[in-house]
């Protein structure tokens, strides 16, 4: 599926992903973990994207930033257009000025992300020295604002604590100080609130809030965290299985769910707990396993663990992509 550039849809956009493929070369085989897929993100918007574990929410991230570990994995075709700039056509000399300055990354794993051999503010201040070249002290005001924005108690402190010194939500905090140093005009946001409690998470969005609003910065927030999404997002993007099944505004998405994977998904939402009275929900769960990237089921990759499938899901052909209103498309066979 390719984007059509010329649609009113992606008009004015910060971000276009155009049939993206990142497939990892392995002796097993080729595992497909992103496998054509087409979205766009605009000034100042959140976009969540959303799927099971393996759905390749990160190596998209990744792949924008051409992160990808190569070998074994390679960004096999596509386009990845910022501000109508393909990025996978730059040397990497220019992709490494690109990085952390207009496009910034919180990282899922903190303490791999961090560098143990350097303090905290090294880390904090590295960033501001190479693309803004200001002087030593300045950037220390700046990271230790940084701290204090993201609420780390005494930055003037810890600035010089080493990551193993800061506890697992701190250290999340602590990248998504980095993350937001340079005012990135795109923040891909991967579990942003992993480890954090509650109150923490509210500051976190709200941070991420203001970063569009005041900046115009547009964020890619991947998550598992449906509740989230529903809080933050403006619009959805469904993957599963290297593919993009649903995408809409997040209301068509919540209210009016096409695709079976997505409905499934909202089911697995937990409810809270019963009051006096009222009957006993059991937790939903979608049937079945995620399938190998290695051995993807043929037509749709869903349809194995899909009540609701028909025998064309099961053919060669995978299923069109959809318009079920305006912004909201579904790929799926049951509405072709």
């Amino acid at each position: 599926m390719i984007l059509d550039l010329n649609n009113h849809e992606t008009m004015d956009t910060k971000l276009i992903i155009k049939d993206l493929k990142t497939f990892f070369y392995t002796r097993e085989g080729i595992a497909r973990a992103v496998n054509g897929i087409s979205f766009f993100l605009k000034p100042g918007e959140i976009l969540g994207l959303v799927g099971e574990s393996g759905c390749g929410k990160s190596v998209t991230a990744l792949s924008i930033l051409r992160l990808v570990p190569t070998p074994p994995g390679k960004i096999d075709s596509g386009q990845i257009l910022l501000d109508g700039q393909d990025l996978l056509q730059l040397p990497m000399k220019h992709i490494r000025q690109i990085r952390g300055n207009r496009i910034s990354m919180i990282f899922q794993e903190p303490m791999i992300s961090l560098n143990p051999a350097f303090t905290i503010g090294n880390q904090l201040m590295e960033a501001l020295l190479v693309h803004r070249k200001i002087r030593r002290a300045e950037a220390r005001d700046r990271a230790i604002e940084m701290l204090r924005l993201v609420e780390i108690p005494e930055p003037e402190k810890r600035v010089n604590d080493y990551p193993h010194q800061l506890s697992g939500g701190m250290r999340q905090r602590v990248m998504i100080a980095e993350a937001l140093l340079l005012n990135p005009e795109v923040l891909l946001a991967d579990e942003p609130t992993t480890a954090l409690d509650v109150t923490i998470q509210a500051q976190v969005l709200n941070i991420m809030y203001k970063l569009t609003q005041e900046i115009g910065a547009a964020i890619i927030l991947i998550t598992h965290n449906l509740g989230l999404v529903a809080e933050s997002a403006n619009r959805v993007v469904v993957m599963y299985a290297g593919k993009i099944v649903e995408e809409g505004p997040v209301d068509a998405i919540f209210e009016n769910a096409r695709h079976p994977y997505t409905r499934g998904l909202l089911r697995s939402i937990p409810l809270p707990g019963r009051r006096r009275g009222q009957e006993r929900h059991t937790l939903y769960e979608i049937k079945g396993l995620v399938p190998s990237l290695f051995n993807l089921p043929s037509g749709c990759a869903f349809h194995p663990r899909c009540a609701a499938k028909k025998k064309i899901c099961r053919m060669e052909e995978e299923p069109p992509r959809i318009t079920v209103s305006e912004g909201h498309h579904v790929s799926c066979w049951l509405f072709s």
